[in-house]
Parts: C-alpha cells; structure tokens; sequence
C-alpha cells in the first residue's frame, strides 16, 4: 500500500448496477469541437454509452454531454477518421454481432440551456461471428484514413476498408482471442497466441494469403493459402493488453502486461527489457517519454495501487479509490498529463499524482512534571466507565425477538410425496407446518431439519427472509420413513433449528422439537402368534383395550388383546395383553425392533393412568430375565464389523506403499538416459490399482454395514436401558446415569467407538458409586483405543446389572466422597472384586483364599467361592423354577457373578 492517493480532480459514477471492462473507455474530441478538448467516452455491457466533458472540481449534471441506450452491448469503443467522405473523427463501437459508426454532432441552443448533441449513425458492418475485440490502424500505409480489423471469438481477423469488407483469415493455431494491436511503421499486426507467445503477422501477407480478392460475398473472402508469422516470441504467460508506443526520444516499441510481468520488445521482436512483477496487474498504459529515451508507463493492481514506471524502474506509487480496468491520458483546459481511470463498476475519475501541502502546525509540547496519583484516579475512572459500558452494551441483550412453532398435522398425507420407492409398499408421509414471528425483519434465516435413518425428509435446509409488517408463510417439511435400508426408528421425536445473526452481529439458534406420529414408522399388521425374541411388562392395573393407547391403529378391527405391528423397513412386532394378569408381552423375531414399541408402551400407558383415581400409583415393572444374550450378539456384531473395516484400511495402506513404490521405481526407470525394460512393473502397478479400487468398494459396503448394525446396537441399548430402568425403579437422576454410562447413541470414528467409549464408561462406575471395596477404587481404566475382542465389555456389563440389582445406587453425592474424591463403597464384599484389565502396580491378596491368574494378567475371583441358586434375585429367576442353572466353573473368572448373567457371558463366549 502506497503512502500517497492519487488526488481526485473530477469524478462520477457512470450508471447504476452496470459493468466496464478493459475496451470500455475511449478519450478523444469526439464532437471535433475547435477548442480541441479531449472528452471522456464510456460504454457499458448494458448498451448505454456516455459521453462526459469535464468541469473540476466537481462532477455537474452539464458534464453528462449525452446519454444514449443501444441495444447491444458495448464490447469496445476507438475513435478514428472512418469515413471516405469526411477528414472528422467518428466513434466506432463494437457489438457481439455488429460493427457501428456514429458521428457526435452538436447543436447550438438559442437559449440558456445550451448546446445539444446528436448521435447519428453514419453505417454499420453486419458480423458472422461474435466478436471479440477490434484494433484501428492506417492499414496499407494509406494516410489519412483509418481502417478497421475485428478479431472474432473463432480466430478469424475480419478486415474492413471503411464503408466496405475487404477480406478474412484464420490465424494458425488458434483457441482463445488475445489482445491485438497495429504496427504503423512495419504495417503489421502484433497478438498473443494461446500458446502463450507474442505473434506477428504482416498486411501484406494476410492479404496475399486471401484468394478470390474481388469476390462480392463476404463467405468467399476467407478462404487462402496458408498464413505464417512473421516472427514469435514466447512469453511463457498469457498476455492481457498489448500497446504500441511511438514516441518522440524513445525507440518505437511493443508493450505486453502479462500476468505477472510486463515485457518490452523492438518491432522485429527482440526483448528490449522485461520488468517482473511482485503484484496482479488489472491494465496498464504507456503515456509518455522521457528526454534519454526512457519510456514511462503505468500500471494498475488489483489492491487499487497506480504504479509508474520509467523502464524497469518505479518512479511513483499511489492509491486509488477503486481497482481500474482501464486507463487513458487526457488534457483538459491547458493541463495536460490527467489521468483517466475506470473501474468495472463504472466509477470514471480523472485524478493526477503529486501531494497536496498540509497547514497543520504541531502545537509546542507543554513540560510538566507528572502527577502519578492524578493518573491512577483517571485510570480508574476510565476502567469503570469501561466496565459499565461494556454491561451496558451487551452484545447479546436486543429487542429481537424470533419465535418458532411446529404444528403437526393429526392426519398423514393423503397422497405421499415419496418418489422412487425401492420396494412394492406405500409409504406415508407427513407435512409439518413450521411458523416464525418476529417483531424485527431479519434477512437469510437458515431452517434446517435434523433427522436421523431411517426417517429422512424432502428438503433438508432452506433459506427465508422475516417480515413483522407482512405475512410470514409458514414453511411445509415433509417427513417420510426411507425404506431403501433395513435401519429401525428408535423414537418418534426430531428436531427444526433456525438460525440467524441479530443486527448487532450475534448468532442465534432456535431449536423446535417435533414429536411424530407413530403410525409414520408402523402400520398395522396381523399379530404373530410364535416369535423369537418375547418381553413381559407387569403393571398393577387390568390390561386395557390395546386401542384405547394406540387408537391411530383402531381401523384393523382387531380383538383388543392383540395388536400388530409392521415396519416399513420390514420386521413385525406383536403386542399381547393377558386377559387373566396385569401383564403385557411384546414378541418379535428381531430384538431390536422391540425398542420403539416398548418404549411407546410404557409411555402411553403412563400417560393414559396418570389422571386414574385409583389411590394406588400406577407402577410399571419388569421381572423377567434381562435379554443380556440378544445384547451381547448385538455388540459382537457391531464390533466384528469394526474390525473387518480396520482390516480393510490396513490392507489399502499397505497396497497404496505398494502403488507409490513402484510409481518410485518406473520413474527411475523413465528419467534414466540408458533404456531398460520394465520388468512387468507396469502390469504390477494396474493390478495393484485394481486392488485398492476393489478394497475402495468393499470399505463403502462395509460402511454401509456398519451403520445398518450401529443402528441396531443403537435400539437393543435402548430396550435394555428400559428394562433396567424399570427392573431397579431408578428416579430420573439415576436412569440419567446410566443412560450416559450405556449410551443408546451409536457413533463410530476410526479414534474410537462405542465399545471402548463404554468400557471406559462402565469401568469409572464399577470403581466409584458400584465399588464393592477399595481394591475396586484402585482400578485403571482402560486406554481409548480398539481392544482385541468384547469379553470384557461384556463381563463388566455382567457386573454392572449384577451390582444394580444387589442394592448398588447410581448417585455421586459429596457426601458418600472420600479423602481422593471417590464414593465410599457400598458394601464389603471379600468374595467379589472388580477385574482390573489394565493395571498398573501389583494387588496384594489380604485374602487366605487361592487366586488364580490367567495369562493376560486378571485377576480371577478365589477358587473355592460358590454361589447358590437360592440366593438369586427374582429378576434373574425364570417363570418356570425348575430352569435354574447350577453355577459355573470358576475357571473363566466368571464365579462371582449371577449364574443368569454367566450364563449369558458363556454363550457370547461360545
């Protein structure tokens, strides 16, 4: 950034919402008034062209000379002598498809207002092809005329002789236009290829090269013999403006403004110098010459800086107000050297370089000793003025104020909105009818709705605008259930966030939750008699008419003791009320599809007893075995997944070292001088890119997998946090415990995932609030990362439902801490003690019972500890007495523990 500005002499703004560009800007007295004045030409790509006359120091209504509207846009203005029959300067302007010549006349007024200007079109040239760019030039060595040559988007250079089309050639090895300027003195043109080299091509030879010279039609004046250059120069970047300068005291010259460079070459091409740039030019122009044959020019970057240049050498640096993408030299009124710029926006500024001198005097400094107690006092005042205003000032404490509704409809779709559907089912859909009110207008409100498989929605995000004073339209989400994948819903509730910043800068977030009806996910089905996987919910009340809790499924017209149930994505689950107990029992052949069901049972009763006037309180609970088995096949496939997808990574990094080495040895062998064979290294590179492309498709099937059973192991740790919860009768305090302990949210990263993320988690509550003793407290926790297999996570889920229900309390409470923060322990048990898998210093046994310890480095429970069936808590105890298991071997460290509970662990194990 440059300390000085450029200083603005006149300025103005050329239309509103309009765009310039590089061809835009012409200067010439174009209305050949006899005071010889230059005026300020501008086009736009709207089709409007100005014509201004400069009145300092500010920008009058009068300077607008005239405005007028064509109706094509405005490509590139040059002014020139382009008429036979008159020796006056006339406007040229170039349209995609068309070249025009206006003559600017003006007209004296016999009153105040002054001179009036005319626009008249003196002929016009007809193109075939979109133009690009055109240069104006005495072609031919003719004085006093100037003829016309168009370069089209195609690389056909159009040549005309005023009033009349001469010919047309192709240029060789064309794809992009360039910049093409005319060369007086060799009477030849000079362009930029998009071989990136500056070319050279005579008149002469583009005329000789044009066959059929006095044909009639334009189409036949193309056509010639094979065109070459006259000489090349390779600047090894594209070049964005050409200029030639001819000028008294400096040898004639070719300007190039390359991308980042600006090049100097004589007319025969050779490179007189070459100017490296440490910025983006926009546009340059050479302007003037000095006395020992230096060329001075300026240049103009994209942070809005004028540079000039005498050379190589910067002579001056001053910022603009804009970036310009054109530049000219005027003279206006005897002051000659006035810069010209014009931006892209239209900002047309004339300015000059120098510095305006400054009258400030710096006032004498006053010596005074300094009172440091004064200088405290005013600190202090100042730091709470400060303090007060910044509470004051809360960036957060405004008057905006956003509300948001959902109104879900009681009613599904009558015609669904999903499209495609991958099997031969209907599937329902619901519109939910969002509304906002706001008592400020706030502009790009993001809405977004949350979802999670298998429920997915039309749109997930959209942009509004809020109005107070208007209607706000309420926005229509539609829900409906994916049915393409086998994922199982785990509740009916998701949520609508909106957000927004304040006026005042701040983010805010709104969140709406969104409770869906079931009959989304299910419909009715016909209730099946035989299932795999059976809960039992005992209640103490009759057994109600299933309908009465579930009456969007009273059309079936079912006996009320049975209800069925039927996913979209496929498994069935049946409901049964006993007619003789207070008893419930939900049956299906998947496990985990009992999650919502259950857990919209529970709730609905609840819901439908709570205003019962029975004075007894209306109590849920299950006394049935926990389905640890079903659990653990949950975990043990979700966790063998894992494993086949680290398998799978491993294998593609092993293949990509494969693939970069032998990339390594193939590329010895081409830079090699000295041919050598291949050695089938480049058969070996296509099979090892077969290879990982293949592990690529396998990872993508496995991910897919893997969330199919997340989605899974997501809902059976629902349904088992639900049958604890109403095994043990936890409070709310507790049940939130454990529901962060056994997460029910399933996320996998390749860091960790949900089997350690839960050991850990189970671990730090079998060695705090469920500690038996304090060898318990002295457990380390497991290390974050993928273990070798579940039997651990296993056991300690074992041990964790086993300490629940002998009387162990989720509650961490300042009162039950100790000296180094961790609960006393409940109970003193010698007979159990928390296995340590990690453990960091050796236990010493107070104990006279034999310890065994396996190879891993657990700790078993004593050999001679049994447990008796009799002992068993009801929950672990079948309906039928006589299907008590005897205990287990104490061999597999499982001695201690429930014989249910160890019989679940066994099987898992097997």
């Amino acid at each position: 950034m440059s300390l000085f500005k450029a200083r603005d002499w006149w300025s103005t703004t050329a239309g509103d919402n309009e765009e310039y560009d590089t061809g835009c800007l012409c200067v010439a007295n174009i209305d050949n008034s006899p005071d010889h004045v230059d005026k300020i030409i501008v086009g736009s790509y709207f089709g409007i062209l100005r014509i201004y006359s400069p009145q300092p120091p500010k920008y009058h209504p009068e300077d607008l000379m005239l405005e007028y509207q064509l109706q094509q846009p405005i490509l590139q203005l040059e002014a020139g002598r382009f008429v036979s029959e008159s020796d006056a300067l006339h406007l040229a302007i170039l349209h995609p498809r068309k070249l025009s010549i206006y003559s600017i006349t003006a007209i004296t007024g016999s009153v105040e207002h002054g001179s009036q200007y005319a626009v008249k079109l003196v002929y016009e040239h007809l193109l075939e092809r979109t133009s690009c760019n055109f240069v104006v030039g005495s072609f031919g060595g003719i004085k006093g005329k100037d003829f016309i040559c168009v370069q089209s988007m195609d690389g056909m250079v159009s040549f005309f002789e005023q009033e009349s089309f001469a010919f047309g050639r192709f240029l060789p090895g064309f794809l992009l236009p360039g910049p093409l300027k005319y060369i007086p003195k060799s009477d030849s043109f000079v362009t930029c290829s998009t071989s990136r080299s500056v070319e050279c091509y005579k008149y002469q030879s583009l005329a000789q090269a044009s066959e059929q010279r006095e044909s009639s039609k334009a189409s036949d004046k193309i056509s010639g013999k094979r065109l070459t250059s006259d000489w090349s120069v390779n600047i090894g970047e594209c070049a964005k403006e050409i200029y030639m300068v001819n000028l008294p005291n400096a040898p004639s010259s070719i300007f190039v403004l390359g991308e980042r460079s600006i090049f100097c070459l004589r007319e025969n091409g050779n490179l007189r110098f070459m100017k490296k740039l440490e910025y983006d030019p926009s546009t340059f122009y050479p302007y003037s010459s000095t006395p020992d044959g230096g060329i001075l020019y300026m240049v103009a970057s994209h942070t809005d800086t004028l540079l000039v240049y005498k050379d190589i050498t910067l002579c001056w640096a001053a910022q603009m107000p804009s970036m310009p993408v054109a530049l000219r030299s005027a003279e206006f009124r005897d002051l000659k050297g006035l810069i010209i710029s014009l931006d892209q926006n239209g900002r047309v500024q004339a300015s000059y370089l120098g510095t305006d001198p400054s009258m400030f005097t710096a006032p004498p400094t006053e010596s005074r000793e300094i009172n440091y107690e004064e200088l405290d006092k005013e600190m202090k005042e100042l730091q709470k003025l400060i303090k007060e205003s910044s509470i004051s000032s809360n960036l957060f404490q405004n008057d905006e104020t956003v509300t948001m509704q959902a109104h879900v409809p009681p009613q599904l779709d009558q015609i669904s909105v999903v499209e495609g559907n991958k099997k031969d089912e209907d599937v329902p859909s619901l519109t939910v009818k969002i509304s906002f009110k706001s008592t400020t207008t706030i502009n790009n409100v993001v809405v977004t709705a949350h979802t999670e498989k298998p429920l997915t929605v039309n749109q997930r995000t959209r942009k509004i605008n809020l109005d107070p004073e208007s209607f706000n339209r309420p926005i229509s989400i539609s829900y409906y259930i994916d049915n393409s994948d086998s994922m199982l819903p785990i509740n009916l509730t998701t949520w609508v966030s909106a957000s927004y910043v304040t006026s005042q800068g701040a983010p805010k977030t709104l969140q709406q939750q969104v409770n869906l009806p079931m009959k989304l996910f299910c419909k009715s089905c016909q209730p099946v008699k035989v299932a795999t996987h059976k809960i039992t919910i005992d209640t103490n009340r009759n057994p109600i008419n299933l309908y009465d809790i579930f009456p969007e499924y009273s059309e079936s017209k079912g006996p009320g003791n049975a209800l069925g149930f039927q996913y979209y994505n496929g498994p069935k689950v049946t409901l049964l009320a006993s007619k003789t107990s207070q008893r419930y029992r939900l049956q299906s052949d998947d496990f985990e599809s009992l999650a919502l069901v259950t857990w919209q049972l529970v709730e609905r009763m609840k819901a439908n007893f709570a205003n019962d006037k029975n004075p007894e309180k209306f109590k849920v609970s299950f006394t049935g075995s926990l389905p640890l088995h079903e659990f653990f096949e949950l975990i043990d496939t979700h966790f063998n997944i894992r494993l086949a997808q680290e398998g799978l990574h491993e294998k593609v990094r092993q293949e990509a070292e494969q693939y970069r080495a032998i990339q390594r040895r193939l590329l010895t062998r081409f830079k090699d001088k000295t041919p050598s064979p291949l050695l089938s290294l480049d058969a070996i590179l296509d099979t090892t890119h077969s290879q990982i492309m293949d592990l690529a498709d396998k990872i993508k099937k496995n991910e897919e997998a893997l969330a199919r059973a997340a989605n899974a192991l997501s809902c059976g740790t629902s349904v088992l946090l639900l049958l604890l919860r109403l095994n043990m009768n936890l409070n709310e305090s507790e049940y939130h415990i454990l529901e962060a302990t056994l997460s029910p949210l399933v996320i996998d990263s390749r860091e960790q995932g949900w089997e350690e993320l839960t050991d850990a988690a189970i671990t730090h509550l079998l060695r705090t609030c469920l500690a038996k003793s304090a060898k318990d407290q002295a457990v380390n926790l497991p290390p974050l990362k993928l273990p070798s297999d579940t039997q651990k996570l296993k056991k300690h889920i074992a041990m964790m439902c086993d300490r629940l229900s002998k009387g162990g309390k989720l509650a961490f409470e300042n009162s039950n801490a100790t000296i180094n923060g961790l609960p006393d322990v409940l109970a003193s048990d010698p007979s159990e003690k928390l296995t340590d898998d990690y453990p960091s210093k050796p236990i010493i046994q107070n104990d006279s019972s034999p310890v065994m310890t396996n190879s891993n480095g657990n700790h078993d429970m004593p050999i001679n500890s049994t447990v008796s069936s009799k002992s068993l808590p009801p929950m672990y105890e079948s309906e039928h007495r006589d299907s008590v298991l005897p205990p287990l071997s104490t061999s597999n460290g499982l001695g201690n523990l429930d014989p249910r509970l160890a019989s679940a662990l066994q099987n898992s194990e097997s």
